[in-house]
């Protein structure tokens, strides 16, 4: 059986989900950032200014950079609340209307009478956006805090500019605990990028959708109908029952993960259609799939649950 998203109508989009401008704390002005992704071969891209009452609540308008070959969707990075460890909460909000009302975050700490970050994850995802938990390695966030975010379509496992300037980029962890608890959340990876340093064009998600529209993107992100990368590409997976079948890119490593530590991995050279005996993976209530290239870039699945099929 042939998974989503590869058995979906249309295309595969490139695209980055987070994303800094001047607007906030980003070192270039919205028109120059759009320039610079789509000059690197991206189809779209949300551009997600920190939502805080510093920049007055900014949702950058990117429609006047949209054209045939290129499209955005609007975003925010929202903040409010306090995590266990006493920081703010970051939180992704892509498709978010132009409209949406501001949060009670003067600034990057949490203040008395604003909104928790599950409320506001909830208001987003009621809203129309595509809710993802950012940076979780970054933000130090707790097995408790994860699990608060009941809102959430993604988590961010990888952040390309966490990862490349404080080490700190993944959220897999994260993402494999709340999978095990019988969550059903999907991966992304980004590049947080605010052009201060080597923090763009690292990690993207690709999006199968009907047509690149802002609507059409929307609606395949919700359904998670992608794949994240950092370079690899993924052209089909199969679930065979007690095998799965990946064509890529050439490969040297091809692993499926389940739940708790259970793996199985096929290793070689220039590996482009590759089987993978489940074995002990069997029983495992959700899968997922790892294609790793000889650089040591890796593309990621989303999950699935074979009950489900």
């Amino acid at each position: 059986m042939l998974l989503p998203p590869f058995n979906a109508p249309g295309n595969f989009y490139r695209g980055n989900l987070h994303t800094h401008s001047d607007v906030s704390d980003g070192a270039l002005p919205p028109a120059e950032v759009c320039r610079r992704y789509k000059a690197q071969g991206y189809d779209f891209i949300s551009l997600t200014d920190h939502f805080v009452g510093r920049w007055d609540y900014p949702i950058t308008d990117t429609t006047p950079y949209r054209d045939a070959q290129f499209t955005t969707l609007l975003g925010i990075e929202m903040h409010s609340g306090a995590q266990d460890n006493g920081e703010l909460w970051h939180l992704l909000a892509v498709g978010v209307p132009a409209n949406f009302a501001p949060s009670h975050t003067p600034d990057f700490q949490p203040v008395d009478g604003q909104e928790t970050g599950p409320e506001i994850a909830q208001r987003a995802r009621e809203a129309g956006a595509f809710v993802a938990i950012a940076h979780p390695q970054w933000s130090g966030l707790t097995e408790h805090d994860a699990r608060s975010i009941e809102a959430a379509h993604a988590v961010e496992v990888y952040n390309h500019g966490c990862h490349t300037l404080s080490d700190r980029g993944t959220g897999m962890p994260i993402l494999e605990l709340l999978l095990s608890e019988g969550r059903k959340l999907n991966l992304i990876a980004t590049d947080d990028a605010h052009f201060k340093g080597p923090d763009a064009f690292g990690g993207w998600v690709m999006v199968k959708a009907a047509a690149n529209t802002p609507e059409n993107l929307l609606a395949a992100l919700k359904a998670g109908q992608f794949y994240a990368s950092q370079g690899p590409e993924i052209h089909g997976i199969w679930y065979e029952g007690d095998k799965v079948r990946v064509k890529s890119s050439a490969a040297s490593t091809v692993i499926v993960q389940g739940d708790n530590n259970a793996t199985m991995d096929v290793c070689g050279e220039s590996l482009t259609d590759t089987t993978v005996e489940l074995g002990r993976l069997q029983d495992s209530p959700w899968l997922r799939v790892t294609v790793i290239d000889r650089a040591g870039q890796r593309a990621w699945s989303n999950p699935f649950w074979p009950s489900g099929l």
